[in-house]
């Protein structure tokens, strides 16, 4: 007669069993996992150092293109610009490196900077647009007149357009240098702007900012930048507002420029005014510009091409 202890063992003998074939299975189990795993490591490892190589070949390339277009730019630009004159207006995120880069271009364009203008993050705060347009319109120059548009970037555009830039059929001054200093000085009390000494109206202005605007607000502060650009580019014989890579995108203003055909028909964009090329490309779209015509150049997406009289790019 079977006892109940022989029950016993061989019910613990047959989870005995049945547990040894467990840690078998799952031992035989991981070593094949693992080693999969290991080979795909290794063909992960493979690829990333393939993509590095082809990165570093790609970046090697982009730095000769971009020493040879620094090396000929001065060439390239010689007297397209000759005895003109133009207006720096800087961001205040905009890169001293370019600014500077872009100043010795236009001298060696011919044309001469009249002065320089910083626009302050108080310029493009939207908490304090309805602080820039009350003292806007109340350095609106006698005789000058403004759109009707109430946002605080175009306003500000009108009023330093009227008193930086001259007409551009008679060349001559839109306001007194009364007016001038009255509007700087109003705008610096302010807090909007930063004037360097002995600012002088200028036929051309180009509008110098950095990449997309970020944080709360970003999309307010583009717009006020592109709506700026484009009413200055009005008021005078040609503008151009170039900026860093990134300031083609939907929160930059270049971006907001180029999402609106009313402002490409006559406002010109450059997006990579951090490189030579793009600061060639920035000095030819203000001959083009001074000729009528307008663009997008450089190497976003929305672009038309990189520079003016260059076949139209891919993302054209």
């Amino acid at each position: 007669m079977i006892s109940l202890r022989y029950h016993i063992v061989s019910i613990t003998a047959c989870f005995l069993a049945l547990a040894v074939g467990v840690v078998l299975g799952s031992t035989a189990l991981n070593g094949s996992l693992l080693s999969g795993l290991s080979d795909q490591k290794k063909d992960l490892g493979t690829q990333v150092s393939d993509l590095e190589a082809q990165r570093n070949a790609l970046n090697a390339r982009l730095a000769d293109s971009d020493a040879f277009a620094g090396s000929m730019g001065p060439k390239v630009v010689a007297g397209t610009l000759d005895k003109r004159t133009v207006v720096l207006v800087t961001t205040e995120d905009a890169r001293p490196a370019d600014r500077d880069a872009i100043k010795q271009l236009v001298q060696q364009s011919g044309a001469s900077v009249t002065g320089e203008l910083q626009l302050t993050d108080s310029f493009t705060d939207p908490e304090k647009a309805d602080q820039l347009r009350d003292v806007v319109t109340r350095l609106q120059p006698a005789g000058s007149q403004f759109p009707t548009a109430g946002d605080s970037g175009t306003l500000a555009g009108a009023l330093l357009g009227s008193v930086l830039l001259l007409d551009k059929s008679t060349a001559k001054p839109q306001s007194t240098s009364d007016e001038l200093a009255a509007a700087l000085g109003g705008l610096t009390d302010g807090g909007f702007v930063k004037p360097s000494q002995g600012v002088q109206p200028a036929q051309l202005a180009i509008v110098l900012t950095g990449a997309q605007q970020t944080g709360e607000g970003a999309g307010d502060r583009a717009a006020t930048i592109a709506r700026f650009a484009t009413q200055l580019d009005r008021s005078g014989a040609g503008t151009v507002l170039a900026g860093d890579p990134g300031s083609a995108d939907g929160s930059g203003p270049i971006g907001v420029v180029r999402a609106d055909t009313s402002a490409t028909s006559i406002l010109s964009t450059v997006d990579n005014v951090d490189s030579a090329a793009g600061r060639v490309a920035t000095l030819l779209a203000l001959r083009e510009q001074l000729d009528g015509g307008a663009g997008r150049y450089g190497t976003g997406g929305n672009a038309q091409a990189p520079a003016p009289g260059v076949g139209s790019s891919a993302g054209n």
